[in-house]
């Protein structure tokens, strides 16, 4: 449910922005590398500026799923620490419960006397 409100409410309204903003920015645009070099320089590129604001978008993208995931190690790592030990106490428990089976039943049975 929430993921259909997430998808509603800021997924599409990007999109419509990001097609309006391709459809007026088609004019083709420079886009030149070289910062000391001028308009003839070889380290340039030539295309609609719409290509430019979505590969930007999606270099945003890129960059902050990368930080975010590189942010979230230490939750990782923890997690893996609590799943092995998790595992090792599992294993003990089950060799316990299989020591305990494996014992005479008739000797750790309490006696009932009567008076």
């Amino acid at each position: 449910m929430w993921r259909k409100l997430i998808l509603a409410l800021v997924i599409v309204p990007l999109g419509v922005v990001l097609i309006a903003l391709a459809v007026v920015n088609r004019e083709p645009a420079v886009l030149i590398l070289d910062p000391f070099g001028g308009a003839g320089s070889s380290f340039s590129l030539q295309a609609p500026f719409f290509l430019f604001l979505l590969g930007a978008f999606a270099l945003g993208l890129v960059v902050g799923g990368i930080a975010s995931w590189l942010n979230q190690g230490k939750w990782r790592r923890t997690a893996r620490e609590e799943a092995r030990e998790a595992r090792d106490w599992r294993r003990q428990a089950d060799r316990l419960e299989k020591e305990l089976e494996s014992l005479d039943p008739a000797h750790h049975r309490p006696q009932l006397t009567v008076d």
